[in-house]
């Protein structure tokens, strides 16, 4: 992937701006995000137990996910508005955190990247994760929200660690 050495969203008077992507080709494109919930032990065996107050838990995040991605141009200053043509939110318990794993899918074929829509899909659904729990742990960490591979584009493809 080519690094960039200036912000696109920046003017040469360092004023924000909408990039203009009309002129760019239309690819296929996808992103992969994560992002973390810690949390008590005794709070992850009652979300997996479905006994949460305020219903299930892990099918509640993964639908907030699905809608903030799709909502994520109104959240963001200067995202376009896409047409995504999937987005998925798998949650998994992980006993070692403890807590629950988040990772978003969103795919799009555009003229522009979809990176902040796995992001906010991620992010959304693990503060559900956190809504819903909260009155029996409300110590619980939301963290480690990051990209973890992006494909498409001009940039090419990207994947965290290599």
């Amino acid at each position: 992937m080519k690094e960039r050495t200036a912000l696109t969203h920046l003017g040469a008077e360092g004023e924000a701006h909408m990039v203009d992507v009309g002129e760019k080709p239309e690819t296929e494109r996808s992103a992969l995000a994560e992002g973390f919930v810690v949390m008590k032990p005794e709070t992850l065996s009652l979300i997996l137990a479905g006994n949460a107050k305020k219903g299930d838990v892990m099918g509640t995040a993964r639908i907030a996910g699905i809608m903030a991605a799709k909502r994520t141009h109104e959240l963001i200053p200067l995202c376009h508005p896409l047409l995504l043509t999937k987005v998925a939110v798998d949650i998994e318990a992980d006993e070692n955190l403890p807590g629950l794993r988040v990772r978003a899918l969103a795919r799009v074929s555009g003229k522009t990247g979809v990176e902040m829509e796995a992001l906010t899909a991620a992010s959304v659904a693990c503060l559900t994760i956190y809504d819903m729990a909260k009155a029996v742990d409300r110590g619980m960490t939301v963290s480690g929200i990051r990209l973890l591979e992006k494909s498409g584009g001009r940039s090419g493809s990207y994947k965290a660690g290599s």
